[in-house]
């Protein structure tokens, strides 16, 4: 590079680049193949989700195809966009000490974004549109120019509309104004939170047609509580958080989040609005752990404003940095390498991706060989997830249909109708204890049970030879790839 060059914009384009290879590399996961059939079927919500992941697959595979990298176009664009206005709040933040670089770098070195940026799921937009909530508050204070709170608006209405986990940023930015009370005053505040709640309210909307499933079934994993296994959940919180953002990134994380909390004042409201972006969502989080487990992904709100938070850290912290990035870059290369190429020769039990993502195509084809073995003119499957992959994987003369009560909420043919009277198989997870439902199905007979193994046995399934009839729960008939 020049004198006097970054090297950063070229470093974001190479990570990106690598980053797209990856995303074209690796089977998709069962997830990522069920918000596919949401993006075939858009609505203004879902029972697990608000729709904005649907909306991306749909674009994504619009201008690349119904190919994996099509489902996942967005999100390396996403994380590269993400770093950008990671590294301009940081800047904002804490000006002429380049924390801008530094707080990219250590973002980037976590093997969270690293994954979140190659596979597709809600948290995906959420994390971008959080950290462009943080970004526009933080040009917000910079600038002192109140028109940002309507920008902070917008991204805070497309977070909502990406994952209910960025309701959020609506305490944090009440704590923050506890320390900055003369915004209180000022219109454009309060109209940011009007075009927040405008951009939600098609959400709002589809729940209120919906009998309020998705709230409901989100909100209430609220009132969990276990206290006597209180202790596991949280060790887990922490011992998954030191995995997931790789082990000294995740000390430099947590020291920032306590130099946040220690500086953040009315005399310091830059740092106060990094303490509530990061300790609102963290004290949730603890709150959550206390009646429930915590799932890995979800703490990753809180990774923006610890890194901007970790650029502001010195002494000795400043020499952890070099080696927490590279420490980081290490972890994710090998985790790239083995999702996509299989480059170490690791035991098939030890191997994560071959459990989740591997041996789809064989599995859709073995089940194809039985349908026509069985004189089956469809096939139906009760996990929704590998409803979806095999509705992408399965020989496009074959109907997969779906069973499950969550299909109800999502706009698909009824099937139903025109199963009645034919013969098919019906797939479902060997681990049920119960039986399928008769009102179902005119006949049920079992057959012996098939696996889905990639290097390993990655799942069991009970088979039946069935005969359709109308009634019963939903039954739809799942989109293929054009």
């Amino acid at each position: 590079m020049r004198r006097g060059r970054s090297p950063w914009p070229a470093l974001l384009l190479l990570i990106t680049s690598i980053r797209f290879v990856v995303a074209a590399r690796m089977p998709l996961s069962a997830d990522e193949a069920y918000y596919w059939v949401w993006s075939r079927a858009l609505a203004p919500g879902y029972l697990d989700h608000p729709p904005m992941v649907a909306l991306w697959i749909r674009a994504g595979t619009a201008l690349a195809g119904q190919s994996a990298l099509g489902v996942r176009l967005l999100g390396p664009l996403a994380a590269a966009a993400g770093t950008w206005l990671l590294a301009k709040a940081a800047e904002d933040i804490a000006p002429g000490r380049r924390a801008g670089l530094a707080a990219a770098c250590l973002l980037n070195g976590t093997l969270l974004l690293n994954v979140g940026a190659v596979v597709m799921t809600p948290d995906t937009p959420l994390l971008l549109f959080w950290t462009a909530t943080l970004w526009a508050l933080a040009r917000l204070h910079a600038t002192g120019r109140p028109a940002w709170w309507l920008a902070a608006g917008a991204a805070a209405g497309l977070a909502l509309d990406s994952k209910y986990t960025a309701v959020l940023i609506a305490p944090a930015i009440l704590l923050w104004l506890c320390v900055v009370p003369h915004w209180w005053r000022r219109w454009q505040m309060w109209a940011g939170g009007a075009v927040a709640m405008l951009l939600f309210a098609p959400v709002a909307w589809w729940n209120a047609q919906h009998g309020w499933a998705s709230f409901a079934k989100q909100g209430g994993r609220t009132g969990d509580w276990h206290p006597a296994r209180a202790v596991q959940f949280i060790a887990e919180l922490v011992a998954g958080q030191i995995g997931l953002a790789t082990p000294l990134a995740a000390l430099l994380l947590g020291a920032g989040i306590g130099l946040a909390a220690r500086r953040g004042s009315a005399r310091d409201p830059a740092w106060a609005l990094l303490a509530a972006f990061s300790l609102v969502p963290a004290a949730v989080f603890v709150q959550h752990a206390l009646g429930d487990r915590v799932q890995g992904n979800w703490p990753a709100i809180i990774y923006p404003a610890a890194a901007i938070a970790a650029a502001g850290l010195g002494g000795f912290w400043l020499r952890l940095r070099l080696p927490a990035v590279a420490l980081g870059g290490a972890i994710t290369a090998l985790v790239y390498a083995q999702a996509a190429f299989g480059v170490l020769p690791l035991p098939a039990r030890l191997d994560p991706t071959a459990r989740l993502l591997a041996g789809w195509p064989a599995f859709a084809q073995s089940l194809a060989d039985l349908a026509q073995a069985q004189g089956a003119a469809f096939i139906a499957v009760e996990p929704y997830g590998d409803a979806a992959e095999l509705a992408r994987l399965a020989p496009p003369a074959l109907p997969v249909l779906a069973v499950d009560p969550r299909w109800r909420y999502v706009v698909l043919p009824d099937a139903t109708s025109v199963i009645a009277g034919r013969t098919g198989l019906l797939l479902r997870a060997a681990g049920r204890s119960d039986t399928p439902d008769t009102d179902d199905w005119a006949s049920l007979a079992p057959l012996p049970g098939i696996v889905r193994a990639g290097g390993v046995v990655a799942a069991e399934y009970r088979l039946y030879r069935v005969v359709g009839q109308a009634g019963g729960e939903p039954i739809v008939a799942l989109p293929r790839p054009r």
